[in-house]
């Protein structure tokens, strides 16, 4: 797929100003002088600020899908490559030292830009979960009645449990609310234990809980 450069250039302005501005003191003239390009430039590939905002998060799911796709090419079996996609997510969600602007909604007292990002979580994550469930039920190495709903319901409750902004934790809190989600997978899903617990105990895991 061809990149639009000029149109990837304004969403680095953006992504840039969200990491350190909120989100009501951001303008279009800002962006477009962030991109040192003229605010016209920018309605030609933008309606408004809202669509740029938009388009921001869902390239940053993109972002954990490409990753995803790479990092599981060495995984054999459904089970391996579900883990491959948590980890992407977790990388990309929750890892502050990645400066990504999905850490920036996390913490934002913004709830619709919240509810945003946790809407293209389960809109982009979901479909590739949901495909590793069925073929993982097909295989016999999990439990998965309902692929599409259950892929639903764990990635919402992964982004909507882990949110600081609605559900404030100390690290302790944080590891023992990833605790429980990994057995409440394992248990759903008749999976072989300890199969999640790099949910907890991963580097990944270890990063975002840092106070």
């Amino acid at each position: 797929m061809r990149v639009n450069k000029k149109k990837e250039h304004i969403l680095d302005a953006a992504e840039a100003l969200m990491c350190g501005i909120p989100d009501k003191d951001i303008s279009v003239e800002m962006i477009a002088g962030k991109a040192g390009i003229a605010k016209g430039s920018i309605y030609y590939y933008f309606d408004s600020k809202d669509d740029i905002v938009n388009a921001v998060i869902e390239r940053s799911y993109a972002t954990a899908i490409s990753e995803y796709f790479a990092d599981s090419n060495d995984a054999s079996d459904p089970l391996s490559k579900i883990k491959s996609l948590f980890r992407s997510v977790l990388r990309q969600e929750f890892c502050d030292k990645r400066k990504n602007i999905i850490v920036y909604f996390h913490v934002q007292e913004n709830p619709v830009l919240r509810m945003k990002m946790m809407m293209t979580a389960v809109r982009t994550i979901s479909p590739i979960l949901a495909k590793l469930l069925a073929e993982g039920a097909e295989q016999g190495c999990i439990r998965a009645d309902f692929p599409e709903e259950g892929s639903e319901m764990i990635i919402a409750m992964l982004t909507f449990l882990l949110d600081r902004s609605f559900f404030p934790s100390d690290s302790e809190g944080i590891y023992r609310k990833l605790k429980l989600y990994a057995n409440v997978l394992e248990t759903c899903m008749q999976a072989e234990k300890g199969s999640f617990d790099f949910l907890y105990s991963s580097d990944e895991a270890a990063e975002f809980m840092k106070d």
